[in-house]
């Protein structure tokens, strides 16, 4: 598979600049993909290392096709990065690239459900052979915890309404594919807004089926550990309830509430955030790949020391 039409790479040199990279350091892509900031990542290496994690069967072919004694795939979850890490004898690195949501490749990819532009069965599991579906949560799941999915991670104004509907509609029929729950969401959907809604519900059936916030937030808890002091933090978001969590983690080392301080007033916190203004793909890349246009890039850097005043 010919790994460029498998994804673009979003904003690819600002990332690179943002993980300041050193020939002979370690580093850390989470997101493999198509592998295009993999590659790109390892024209900076001579000694150095690079890991690169990817949960997608579909992602494998891509690594193979990589040429390089500087690379190492991991086939798992990167909510995993610490765990996988200390297998291959590496405890902390000098850098980590995350580029969270969905590929170009799982979008195009009919039978994957992941996109509204193709009939397919529900699934939408970025690893195809791990845990239920979305065809198993609009089926299976109570009326209650529909609502609270698509108003909690689709944002969907009339959560309630849908979650009713679905449920009434799936006790003749089992609902299982794209097709069949489009024709539940078109009477519901805004008039002249239709795309919009239903993108609204299927991220938030996604983000279940694949515990997205939470695998996020475990990742980033590892992150302090794993970075070396000085270390970077590279994180890419396509939406809002992404890039909430990264906002917070950097700026107050948590995901909740104010940021903590020691008995000097000292911030508690192991990050520090290197671009104070978020950085977004420039109007000449949206124009070429309009799948950046919701990019949003974070970068952090591991703080060297807390200094007591």
């Amino acid at each position: 598979m010919n790994n460029t039409t498998y994804h673009t790479p979003v904003m690819l040199q600002e990332c690179i600049a943002g993980l300041n990279m050193k020939a002979d350091g370690i580093y850390v892509d989470v997101t493999f993909g198509g592998g295009g900031h993999t590659k790109e990542m390892l024209k900076h290496l001579v000694s150095g290392h690079l890991y690169a994690f990817d949960q997608d069967p579909d992602a494998v072919a891509n690594a193979e096709a990589i040429q390089s004694s500087n690379l190492t795939f991991v086939a798992a979850n990167f909510r995993h990065l610490k765990k996988y890490l200390r297998l291959h004898g590496v405890t902390q690195v000098d850098g980590i690239l995350a580029d969270l949501g969905v590929s170009s490749h799982q979008f195009d990819t009919a039978d994957r459900g992941f996109s509204i532009r193709f009939n397919g069965d529900l699934d939408m599991r970025m690893n195809p052979n791990a845990g239920s579906s979305a065809k198993d949560v609009i089926n299976e799941y109570s009326q209650n915890d529909l609502h609270r999915i698509f108003g909690e991670y689709g944002e969907v104004h009339n959560a309630k309404t849908l979650a009713a509907k679905i449920v009434s509609m799936r006790t003749n029929n089992t609902i299982e594919t794209v097709t069949k729950l489009l024709d539940i969401l078109r009477p519901l959907a805004p008039r002249r807004e239709e795309n919009k809604y239903f993108a609204q519900v299927f991220q938030a059936l996604r983000i279940e089926v694949n515990e997205e916030l939470k695998v996020i937030e475990e990742f980033l808890s590892q992150t302090p550990e794993v970075l070396k002091p000085g270390g970077r933090l590279v994180v890419m978001s396509y939406h809002s309830l992404e890039d909430r969590l990264v906002k917070n983690f950097i700026a107050k080392g948590k995901f909740h509430g104010d940021v903590e301080k020691d008995l000097y007033g000292n911030e508690i916190k192991p990050l520090q955030a290197v671009n104070r203004k978020i950085t977004v793909p420039s109007d000449e890349e949206i124009a070429r790949n309009s799948r950046a246009r919701s990019a949003k890039l974070r970068i952090a850097e591991k703080i060297l020391s807390t200094k007591k005043s």
